[in-house]
């Protein structure tokens, strides 16, 4: 009965390749809208990781407003390449690399257990991107064809 249900179920071929620039989007849009919050945000941001348990190790990474700034860049001009399929595994992994600290330093803390899980959630569809690579209406396939002539 199970296996009936799952074929109902499943996308037709037009619907799975439509997945692949919806997934792309939908998860970019969490690091371009984000990204620009670094820039607009700025200050609300900074305000918020001075009263994190993990403060002061960021501080000897470097100077937090410059990191906020770095990450920014990073979600903003890779979300969009995410979005776009272009260069998808690169951009994926950036993004997961400035993800993860993040993650770490500011949201395993008291009262942060929903963002937290989020942002593990978005790591996973970031890993995901990263093994499939941009899929379908991808500029990375439309390159990868272009030159395999």
């Amino acid at each position: 009965m199970l296996h009936r249900i799952d074929r109902l179920l499943a996308p037709n071929g037009s619907q799975r390749e439509l997945i692949d620039p919806v997934f792309r989007v939908l998860t970019s849009l969490i690091f371009i809208i984000g990204g620009l919050g670094h820039f607009g945000q700025h200050q609300m941001m900074l305000d918020r990781m001075a009263v994190s348990p993990w403060r002061g190790v960021v501080a000897q990474i470097g100077d937090l407003a410059l990191l906020l700034w770095l990450s920014g860049v990073v979600f903003v001009i890779f979300g969009v390449t995410l979005a776009l399929g272009l260069a998808t595994r690169l951009s994926a992994l950036l993004i997961l690399v400035t993800l993860v600290p993040i993650t770490f330093f500011t949201h395993i803390a008291p009262g942060h257990i929903g963002p937290l899980f989020k942002n593990i959630a978005i790591m996973g569809a970031l890993g995901l991107l990263w093994v499939r690579g941009g899929g379908a209406y991808s500029l990375d396939r439309r390159w990868l064809a272009a030159n395999a002539s």
